[in-house]
C-alpha cells in the first residue's frame, strides 16, 4: 500500500517476503525506512555486515544504507519521505533524531517487549486501515500514525540502550551522535565536538560513562568505520581516494586505522567481497 501526496509525499506500508524483497533495493529520495521482521531466520547483508534478525525487532534505515537480502520469512515494511514526515524538523514531536535515524554509528535495533507487544500490533493495525481511507483528513492521520510509531520505537531503544532519565542528558547524546554524522568526514576528535555543544570532552565522557556503553570517541571512529566500509565494499573508488573522502592525510594513516578496527586491512576488506567472507553480527 502507498500514499503519494500533491506535493511528493510518500508512505508505504508494505509486507514483503523474499519474493518481495527487491523493494529493499528501490530507491526513494530522502527517505526512511523501518522493517519489523514478524518471524524468525532472516538474514541480511547490510553495509557489508551480515546480519542474522529475529521475529519482532525491529531495524531503522536511511536511504544510505545497502541492504541485501539473503533469507527473509515476513517482514513489515514502513518508509516515507521527507515530505511526507521530516523527524529532522519534528524533533520536539517525536525524539528520534540521533537515536533511530542520523546519528546511530551501529545499526539500530530494538526488541519488542512482550508487554509492548500488543501498542506495535494495533498500531500497525490502525496503519493499514488508515492508508485505505480517502478523505481529506487521511494525510493528517497517517503522519500522527507515524509519529506514535516511531515515539514507540524511539522508548523502547532508550529503555534497551540504556540512556539517561534526564531529558537534557538524554539531548546532549542525541546530538552528539547527530553531529557526528553531520561531521565525522572532517572532525576526529571528541574536543571538537565538545566545542559545538558547549561541553567539556570530560562531561561528554562522564555522560557516556553513565550509558555504560562506548566513549565518545568510539562513536566517531565507529561512524568513520561504517563509511568506510560502504566505500570500499559498495564504490569503485581506490583506498587513496576513500581514505581523503573520509579525512585522512594519507593513506597510510587510514590503512592503520581500518586494520586496527576491522582486523585486516582495507585492500584485503576488499578482496573478501568476492569471496562475501562478511563478519557476522547476530542480533
Amino acid at each position: 500500500m502507498k500514499f503519494l501526496g500533491s506535493i511528493k509525499e510518500y508512505l508505504q506500508l508494505e509486507v514483503i517476503d523474499f519474493n518481495t524483497c527487491y523493494v529493499l533495493k528501490e530507491h526513494i529520495e530522502s527517505s526512511l525506512t523501518v522493517l519489523w521482521f514478524i518471524e524468525d531466520l532472516n538474514e541480511l547483508i547490510i553495509d557489508g555486515r551480515r546480519y542474522f534478525l529475529k521475529k519482532n525487532q525491529i531495524v531503522f534505515f536511511t536511504e544510505f544504507h545497502k541492504i541485501t537480502a539473503k533469507k527473509i520469512e515476513k517482514i513489515r515494511l514502513l518508509r516515507f519521505n521527507r515530505p511526507f514526515y521530516c523527524v529532522l524538523d519534528h524533533d520536539t514531536e517525536v525524539g528520534c533524531k540521533g537515536i533511530l535515524f542520523f546519528g546511530a554509528s551501529q545499526l539500530p535495533i530494538i526488541n519488542i517487549p512482550k508487554e509492548e507487544l500488543n501498542k506495535f500490533e494495533i498500531l500497525w493495525n490502525m496503519f493499514c486501515i488508515e492508508m485505505e481511507s480517502d478523505d481529506s483528513l487521511q494525510i493528517e492521520m497517517l503522519q500522527m500514525m507515524l509519529k506514535r510509531y516511531l515515539i514507540l520505537c524511539a522508548r523502547v531503544y532508550k529503555n534497551q540502550e540504556n540512556y539517561p532519565n534526564k531529558k537534557e542528558d538524554s539531548d546532549i547524546v542525541r546530538e552528539f551522535n547527530f553531529l557526528v554524522e553531520q561531521h565525522f568526514r572532517k572532525m576526529h576528535s571528541v574536543t571538537e565536538y565538545a566545542e559545538l555543544l558547549y561541553k567539556s570532552p570530560k562531561t561528554l565522557s562522564n555522560l557516556f560513562s553513565k550509558i555504560g556503553s562506548k566513549t565518545p570517541l568510539q562513536y566517531i571512529h565507529d561512524r568513520i568505520m561504517l563509511e568506510s566500509r560502504r566505500l570500499l565494499w559498495y564504490s569503485s573508488l581506490h583506498i587513496k581516494e576513500i581514505a581523503f573522502e573520509i579525512g585522512f592525510d594519507d593513506i597510510q594513516s587510514f590503512s592503520r586505522f581500518f586494520k586496527k578496527h576491522e582486523g585486516v586491512s582495507p585492500s584485503e576488506f576488499k578482496q573478501n567481497k568476492l569471496r562475501e567472507e562478511l563478519p557476522t553480527l547476530k542480533e
